[in-house]
């Protein structure tokens, strides 16, 4: 029987430990739209799974996805509570190490010739997995000479998760993020759509988790001693050190959970310096991929009118009279009085429904993603972001980002703040996309209450905690560290999301 070498038992441990805080991550972000679907439009009853049993009314609006989200305890998930921002920071840095790792283990494993001790070189493979199968079944474990090293059941198992599992999850992976799909809207398709992606992704985790689990429980309950030397020691010649081993292998995993717990706790001590941690790891691996991507969906014609979801989730419930006498007051008017402010609220430029009206106007039917999963399908029209902005003026020389405030105010503040005006700030360079507009009209109707009246910003390479509902105010700024916390936006405040939203 072959050694295990130094390098192949730290991979081993390492992945483990990324594996829990991947799968712990990912509960997170589950927990936050439980339900998973076929379809793109993510109807109530389209769900082939869910976890809750809270029943969702057909009328738009009624129900909003974030009362969908569940709490998740630290010690379960990475870092707990309803923190859906930092539990997608954490599972994007996670799975960069955890792919590095990977790579690094296949890379070895075939120019150490190992490969072979993993990977089947025959159809024998099957006859001989289906009687070590039964063999287990009838509560009987084979030889130890039937592992060489690893029997064939083993094999197959290790073969499907390196070169089936583990790749589905890459693959499917990036179709999550709105600029991957918006740039290259036959990627998706590749799977059934996006929703079936996310679905398959679903699958491929618990695949992982069935055989994380099984595969630890296997090393106790089939020829323990000789695995657990092997795995601690590289070898189980020398059988004297058993008891070492046993006691190095128990403390190890008694530390790796210990571990996994430990960062969901620290990561909850000071949230605001574990979400500028995070993204300064991850912002350099966005402006090198998504950050390049801008959705073409409009021009390509990928969706129809057959495509629009007859049903189309919401966040945020329009301003009450308490927060904005003002929405409330334009909109028993049919917001035929609306007015936008362009500029700084001390002397904007005041720009009617009408004129906007009289811009040319851009239609364009778009998937619209959420960071909590679900998607909607639906037609948006409006002037481009750059053509209303040009009402207000020639834009600032140092402008960077477009600041959009809205009538309606933030559903949370950081700290248990008062609640102040939602915002958002977004740079110049999506501004500037094809299928950015601001959209005063949703399916050849006026904006629905329920979804931004009397208009919205639709920017469709990003996600749709950036495009501001209810607008009231916009103006060009160079910095967004001045304004609100300074994170870019009411969701980066106060969700704790970051300011690039493409993934």
């Amino acid at each position: 029987m072959g050694d295990f070498p130094f390098w192949l038992r730290a991979q081993h441990l390492l992945n483990f430990f990324l594996i829990g805080l991947l799968l712990r991550s990912g509960w997170q972000i589950i927990a936050t739209h439980p339900r998973f679907y076929w379809r793109n439009d993510c109807g109530p009853g389209t769900e082939w799974i869910k976890f809750t049993k809270r029943v969702v009314p057909p009328e738009e609006g009624a129900f909003m996805a974030r009362d969908d989200e569940s709490e998740l305890p630290s010690w379960l998930a990475l870092p707990g509570g309803k923190n859906i921002g930092l539990g997608r920071h954490w599972h994007g840095v996670v799975t960069l190490l955890w792919l590095l790792n990977g790579f690094v283990y296949v890379f070895l494993l075939f120019a150490t010739g190992l490969w072979r001790r993993i990977i089947p070189t025959s159809f024998d493979v099957f006859p001989e997995a289906w009687r070590e199968f039964v063999s287990y079944i009838q509560l009987q474990v084979p030889s130890i000479e039937h592992y060489q090293p690893y029997g064939a059941l083993q094999q197959l198992a290790y073969t499907a998760v390196l070169f089936v599992f583990a790749p589905l999850m890459m693959v499917t992976g990036p179709i999550m993020s709105p600029a991957v799909i918006g740039r290259f809207p036959w990627y998706p398709k590749l799977f059934g759509g996006r929703q079936a992606a996310r679905s398959i992704h679903f699958l491929g985790m618990v695949a992982i988790s069935i055989f994380v689990v099984t595969h630890v429980a296997m090393v106790f309950l089939v020829h323990r001693q000789h695995n657990i030397l092997h795995m601690v020691f590289g070898s189980s010649t020398d059988t004297s050190r058993y008891g070492v081993a046993l006691m190095l292998f128990l403390a190890t995993i008694v530390l790796v959970v210990s571990a996994w717990i430990a960062i969901s706790y620290l990561s909850l001590i000071d949230i605001r310096k574990t979400q500028k941690f995070l993204f300064a790891i991850l912002e350099p691996v966005r402006r090198l991929t998504v950050n390049k991507f801008a959705s073409r969906t409009r021009q390509l014609g990928t969706y129809t009118e057959a495509d629009i979801s007859p049903y189309h989730w919401s966040n945020g419930r329009h301003p009450t009279p308490e927060e904005s006498p003002e929405w409330t007051e334009l909109a028993q008017n049919d917001f035929r009085d609306f007015v936008l402010e362009i500029g700084p609220p001390e002397n904007p430029v005041r720009v009617t429904g009408d004129e906007i009206k009289a811009l040319p106007q851009q239609t364009q039917i778009a998937m619209h993603t959420c960071m909590q999963g679900w998607t909607g399908i639906a037609k948006w029209t409006g002037p481009k972001v750059m053509d209303l902005m040009a009402l207000g003026g020639e834009r600032p020389a140092d402008a960077q980002y477009l600041m959009v405030t809205s009538f309606g105010y933030a559903q949370k503040m950081h700290g248990d703040k008062p609640l102040e005006p939602y915002y958002s700030c977004i740079p110049l360079a999506d501004c500037m996309e094809d299928e950015s507009i601001f959209a005063w009209e949703m399916n050849d109707k006026p904006l629905p209450w329920t979804f931004g009246a009397p208009m919205r910003i639709r920017i469709e390479s990003i996600h749709g905690y950036k495009m501001v509902k209810y607008i009231r105010r916009v103006e060009w700024i160079h910095d967004y560290s001045s304004y609100g916390d300074g994170m870019g936006g009411t969701r980066e405040d106060s969700g704790y999301q970051v300011i690039n939203a493409r993934i």
